[in-house]
């Protein structure tokens, strides 16, 4: 071969792999990223219903239809809660007992095949729970965002962010509590919810763009009558509450955070959404590069925020080592280095954004314990 043909082919070799690297990584970001709000986390797997009864269900056997607590199971048209499992009552080999609290939405059945979501509550706070609210809207940077308001008599003000996989119904679960300590709260959506504007790339950021939508939450609660507000969030959400506490216009008046199951590091997070969602090991790499060029080095932005160093409120973490898309080990770190800021309340056997489901007594008063002397 001729030098100059020898040299023409090795170029549009080079180019056609180039060209499939950055298709791999696309592909291999938008399953990681690409994902609409609300769509279920896909690391538990589907479970089959094999039958039901007053107060009870039966499910196929597995760590998730094993864990303790109290979870919703959901499919398309389909939503129900179910319980602890049932330890004196038979249970086969492949299956396992657990009680039926209550179906929201459809009709459950043998043969349905379900997937565990920490969202307990279909609906609004009013029809899920029966407590009054208003829906109101946030000027945000993209546009109108929808929120619900539940009115409180005190004058610091919680804001709720739910994360990745779930929905403003997620913080629902945590509403009788609040509502309870009589804590006005005010629960958004955020850029790519439903009723929100979307994202301007369709791709979810991890909260380094989103946080800009809580920065709108905070100055609409201050503009209507907040003190001061505590940021509670699951997950992304919980990124979210730092980079506002580091980076809002009126983080003044963020007086302290509540971060469950915390995204601390975005690449690792990254690349675990993309490996549950069965991207090959070997394009996790691409993947992370590809969401860099596509949305920015987030990784380092997220690392500053979250900076032990940085902290200038208090903050309350709620998280534990079953945790498999945001590593716990980030969490305990941040504890060891600002014990005078961080408290770590260590839940076990809960998956990811679930710790109150595991045990919501406990969580509801290491929440308390730090809340009141915020209020």
């Amino acid at each position: 071969m001729r030098p100059a043909t020898a040299t023409a082919a090795a170029v549009t070799t080079l180019t056609v792999l180039g060209a499939a690297a950055v298709a791999a990584g696309r592909y291999a970001s938008d399953a990681a990223l690409g994902v609409p709000s609300g769509r279920p986390f896909p690391g538990d797997p589907r479970l089959t219903v094999h039958a039901t009864g007053p107060g009870r269900i039966t499910l196929t056997r597995s760590l998730a239809s094993l864990r303790r607590g109290t979870y919703g199971i959901e499919a398309d048209g389909l939503h129900a809660v179910v319980g602890p499992v049932l330890e004196r009552v038979p249970h086969t080999a492949d299956t396992v007992v657990r009680r039926l609290e209550r179906v929201e939405l459809g009709t459950l059945g043998p043969g349905a095949r379900v997937r565990f979501t920490p969202q307990l509550h279909c609906g609004t706070p009013e029809t899920a729970l029966g407590l009054r609210y208003e829906d109101v809207e946030i000027p945000g940077e993209l546009g109108t965002l929808p929120a619900w308001f539940v009115p409180g008599a005190r004058r610091t003000w919680v804001i709720a962010l739910h994360g990745l996989g779930t929905t403003r119904e997620l913080p629902l679960n945590l509403l009788p509590f609040l509502h309870r300590r009589q804590l006005p709260v005010l629960i958004p959506a955020y850029r790519g919810d439903a009723g929100a504007p979307p994202a301007p790339d369709g791709l979810a950021h991890l909260g380094d763009s989103e946080w800009r939508d809580v920065d709108a939450a905070v100055r609409y609660a201050v503009r209507n009558g907040a003190t001061h507000v505590i940021l509670h969030g699951w997950g992304t959400g919980a990124a979210m509450a730092l980079h506002a506490a580091a980076g809002s216009g009126v983080r003044d008046r963020i007086r302290g955070l509540v971060l469950d199951s915390p995204v601390l590091d975005w690449e690792t997070t990254l690349r675990h959404l993309a490996a549950a969602r069965r991207v090959p090991g070997f394009l996790l790499p691409l993947a992370v590069r590809a969401a860099q060029g596509r949305t920015g080095p987030h990784g380092d932005r997220l690392r500053e925020v979250a900076d032990p160093a940085a902290l200038r409120v208090p903050v309350l973490l709620l998280h534990g080592p079953d945790d498999t898309l945001a590593p716990w080990d980030d969490s305990r770190r941040l504890a060891d280095l600002r014990p005078d800021l961080v408290h770590l309340s260590v839940v076990r056997g809960a998956p990811h954004a679930a710790m109150w489901n595991a045990d919501p007594v406990r969580y509801e008063e290491a929440v308390r314990r730090f809340v009141t002397p915020l209020v």
